[in-house]
């Protein structure tokens, strides 16, 4: 599915389900919230802490879908062509990190 594609589908979502979007600032807590909720499995899975036992039942990728919902509706209701948007700055970074990111030697395995 193309990033377009996902935009339409989450504002025919919107329309025939969630009645309206919430505003601006509502979606950005929201989106904060379910950043949040990454943060806490990556940080007890992958990181330091210890899992608790209702954690390990939360699905990573269900909290990832969840952000991108959000960023698409942000991306919907502020008139923003996410996949123009994308492909930009795809392109800049291809450009300005090729070099970059091969000569770190923090990254040499």
């Amino acid at each position: 599915m193309q990033i377009q594609d996902a935009q339409k589908a989450v504002d025919e979502w919107i329309q025939h389900h969630g009645v309206r979007y919430f505003n601006e600032l509502t979606n950005m807590a929201q989106l904060t919230e379910e950043v949040g909720e990454v943060a806490r499995i990556i940080a007890r899975r992958y990181g330091e802490q210890s899992e608790k036992k209702s954690d390990k039942s939360k699905d990573l990728g269900e909290e990832l879908a969840d952000v991108i919902f959000v960023v698409l509706c942000l991306a919907n209701q502020t008139g923003i062509n996410l996949q123009e948007a994308f492909d930009k700055k795809l392109d800049l970074k291809t450009n300005r990190d090729h070099q970059r990111h091969h000569n770190n030697p923090k990254l040499k395995k």
